[in-house]
């Protein structure tokens, strides 16, 4: 699923004219590597089927080779899923031991996935009238749409600015959610419960929130924002009531029980990220290093100025590392409360219901790893970390053995998938894909559909919406085949199947996506 608005201009080069799969050198059934400057660079490692590479779009292409060409760059991963964005595209993997960069980012500062498991048989929603009500108490306590939040939920809730300052620069930490009514236990299943500021300290985001909200304009559009948290937004985010199915072999089953899911019963799968805090933090470091780059002179990576970039250790780096940090917090908080409230809603329907968090993972982040025996950033834009079990960095957690959850959305109606790495996942710097990802512009999408055929296709799959007419660029066909791409990780080796997610109702909404 995208990461950004999909559109034909997205970034500033020209498409070559090669076709796509002459570029790629096969290297097993669902791997590739693409040469780049002749050689003088290590290739771009490619993750998809020849089915899939023969979609991968011309500018995808061309904002790869970009990429590694950038400065500091030494690795690219295409994943199943890529397709143009802004400067990198979408789907892929950017390591770098020296330099920081935004676009490989993204605009939505850590949107991410979060899957809660309910102790709720299935039989339990298979009414459609439990089922529309299940989908108004949601919505009375988190709001969709860009700009939409606690205001518009009559049971949300409310969150001030002294709150909404210590939940940007703490995170996840006991005090935030005990305030907020969130189980603390659940820190223990985020990729990362909180961030810390360039230096590693909290005080570092302190001194940058305080400069940022410094004048009196500023802090008013900081509590704007801060009053978006435990909303979804528009575009591609939502919420979903699944039906979890665990695979049948072993090493599934043991995963799944590990994970906390139960075969049979509700969960409920959700997308979002910062919202308008993290947008307006992204949109302010492009911005700002922009200007940089047009004072000094400096080229430009393919003449995009999305793929400005800083060293690592300049003031410019330090205050982007601040400012994603303080937008992640914001996402993590923002995926705690929506579970929390998501859970509340379904106890007042069904009176007694329990639920735990099975994992909060994000898909646009930079992290600090060790990459071929080198600390480095892995910038993972539209991807998502994949740590086999026995990794270092997952010693001390409950995954440590198995591996942590990776979710992955695929659209409502051929379902989604909860995966587990495998050591292969070291050919993609430990990362897979964050979806299916966009075969079809939202623009192109909105011109080829139908509205009558898509909602009917809901109703035939008894899948229920929130929507008056779902929204024809989220259609389900405007993505790509979600086995094919499924198909592209397994047979590379990355990461294996724990369970498959079966939609029963959607929580969408039609505004631009705020991402």
């Amino acid at each position: 699923m995208s990461t950004e608005p999909n559109n034909a201009t997205a970034g500033s080069q020209q498409p070559s004219t090669i076709a796509p799969n002459t570029r790629f050198i096969p290297t097993g059934e669902a791997t590739a590597i693409m040469p780049v400057a002749g050689g003088k660079v290590s290739p771009i490692t490619v993750i998809g089927t020849p089915t899939i590479r023969g979609e991968l779009d011309e500018l995808c292409i061309k904002q790869a080779i970009n990429s590694r060409l950038a400065p500091g760059v030494t690795e690219v991963v295409l994943n199943p899923d890529a397709h143009a964005g802004y400067g990198a595209p979408i789907g892929c993997v950017l390591v770098s031991p020296t330099h920081i960069y935004p676009g490989p980012v993204g605009v939505d500062i850590k949107c991410s996935m979060s899957l809660l498991q309910l102790d709720l048989p299935e039989e339990f929603v298979a009414d459609k009238k439990t089922r529309r009500a299940l989908i108004d108490a949601i919505l009375e306590r988190t709001p969709t749409g860009a700009g939409r939040g606690h205001r518009h939920a009559r049971k949300g809730r409310s969150v001030d600015y002294t709150l909404g300052k210590r939940l940007v620069t703490e995170g996840a930490s006991e005090g935030v959610l005990a305030e907020l009514g969130i189980p603390t236990a659940w820190a223990s299943r985020c990729e990362d419960a909180y961030h810390t500021g360039h230096d590693g300290s909290a005080d570092a985001l302190r001194s940058r929130l305080d400069l940022l909200t410094s004048g009196g304009k500023s802090a008013e559009i900081f509590r704007g924002k801060i009053g978006q948290l435990g909303s979804y937004g528009g575009g591609n985010h939502f919420g979903e009531c699944e039906i979890v199915q665990v695979e049948q072999k072993e090493r599934a089953r043991t995963a799944a029980e590990v994970f906390g899911l139960r075969d049979g019963h509700v969960a409920f799968l959700s997308h979002c990220g910062s919202r308008g805090w993290g947008a307006l933090l992204a949109e302010g470091q492009f911005k700002s290093m922009q200007k940089k780059f047009a004072d000094w002179g400096i080229p430009l990576p393919g003449n995009d100025r999305h793929m400005v970039h800083a060293p690592l250790g300049s003031p410019e780096a330090n205050a982007y590392l601040d400012d994603m940090a303080l937008g992640a917090n914001f996402a993590t908080v923002n995926h705690m409360l929506i579970n929390a409230l998501v859970l509340e809603a379904f106890q007042e329907v069904i009176p007694g219901v329990m639920g735990n968090l099975v994992y909060f993972i994000s898909h646009n982040i930079a992290r600090r790893e060790i990459v071929r025996n080198q600390p480095a950033w892995v910038h993972r834009k539209g991807a998502t970390r994949a740590f086999p079990g026995g990794h270092h960095a997952l010693k001390g957690t409950p995954f440590a053995e198995t591996g942590h959850p990776i979710l992955l959305p695929g659209n409502p109606q051929d379902g989604s998938a909860v995966m587990v790495a495998e050591e292969g996942a070291v050919l993609s710097c430990y990362s897979v894909n964050h979806g299916a990802g966009r075969r079809m512009s939202r623009t192109a999408a909105n011109k080829s559909f139908d509205q009558q055929q898509i909602d009917k296709s809901f109703d035939s799959a008894d899948i229920l919406t929130n929507c008056r007419n779902y929204p024809m660029d989220e259609a389900p066909r405007a993505y790509k085949d979600f086995e094919e791409v499924l198909t592209s990780v397994k047979k590379a080796g990355l990461a294996s199947e724990v369970a498959r997610l079966r939609a029963r109702f959607v929580i969408k909404d039609g505004d631009k996506a705020d991402d």
